[in-house]
């Protein structure tokens, strides 16, 4: 008879899943309790310890929401997030980094203009113009692709965590739609650096544990062309102060691009510009492949993303 006790048990409860008809999730299973188990018994958990773990996963469930994801936060902040996304990506072949969705995808991003101002309420940020061209690996330009952006405003807020939300609706978060040429452009404000949410189980985590909230500016890209891998980055501002102590460790060097602050009297487009404005160039480089693209947080299925 098996002894269920500290020898024996991990090997039970392995065997338990040898029936299991998937054998990816069979595997996927099996290593879990392996880790989990190795896990207990390396650092001799207590009763206490293994119900404050309890008690943090059931509050962290109940901090989720439609538009607030915090399972993917917990997951950010302990680098599992992009070490996902590193196993998945080893070979770029030349393709942009990728980094992590974050957990502020959420939605409508409805086909916008090119050229449209994305934070027209935002009367407090400083105005920057976005220039940006898809293409594949070779450098051949990419038409009629969706490119949803997002990003946080001047007080480091999503439109998502702001209480109007639902009475306001969308804002400094569009899709564009690339021209003949694999170009969008748009109008918006200078991100700046800011903290994750702090009022739920991570953040307290985050700062009971002494480490710092913050995340580097940033602008969220989403790219999903037809016959070509989904391309989930971000590009950050270049001289950020937080560009090497991430919170959830999402930079890479390519993804830094240089946001040059000008004083020309009208913007790229012709626009007109009262004062100093940033501009922001960038070019993204799909690979080849397929995958589906995540939808955003708060859109049904059945609803188009």
């Amino acid at each position: 008879m098996t002894q269920f006790n500290e020898t024996d048990l991990t090997e039970a409860v392995v065997k338990s899943f040898d029936q299991t008809p998937d054998t990816r999730a069979k595997f996927l299973l099996q290593e879990l309790v392996k880790s989990l188990h190795d896990y207990v018994s390396k650092t001799g958990l207590t009763f206490e310890e293994w119900e404050y773990a309890i008690d943090f996963l059931t509050r962290t469930g109940q901090k989720c929401t439609d538009t607030r994801q915090e399972f993917i936060l917990l997951s950010d902040v302990l680098g599992v997030s992009m070490l996902v996304d590193a196993v998945n990506h080893r070979d770029r072949d030349g393709a942009t980094q990728t980094t992590v969705l974050g957990p502020f995808y959420v939605g409508e991003h409805k086909v916008t203009a090119h050229g449209t101002d994305i934070s027209p309420n935002n009367q407090t940020g400083e105005r920057m113009f976005v220039q940006s061209r898809v293409t594949d690996l070779k450098g051949k330009p990419l038409a009629n692709v969706p490119v949803d952006v997002w990003h946080a405003d001047d007080d480091g807020f999503y439109d998502s965590q702001k209480p109007n939300y639902d009475e306001v609706g969308a804002s400094a978060r569009a899709r564009f739609i690339t021209d003949s040429d694999g170009r969008f452009f748009f109008r918006t404000i200078l991100p700046c650096s800011y903290p994750i949410p702090t009022d739920g189980p991570v953040g307290e985590m985050i700062v009971q544990t002494g480490r710092h909230p913050m995340r580097p500016a940033h602008v969220h890209f989403l790219v999903n062309a037809k016959g070509y891998e989904p391309l989930i980055t971000h590009v950050f501002m270049d001289g950020d102060e937080y560009l090497d102590s991430d919170v959830v460790f999402g930079v890479k060097d390519d993804l830094v691009a240089k946001v040059e602050p000008r004083n020309d009297p009208a913007m790229p487009d012709g626009t007109k510009a009262n004062g100093r404005w940033h501009l922001m160039t960038y070019e993204f480089h799909l690979k080849p492949g397929g995958g589906m693209a995540p939808k955003p947080l708060g859109v049904k299925a059945a609803e188009p993303a």
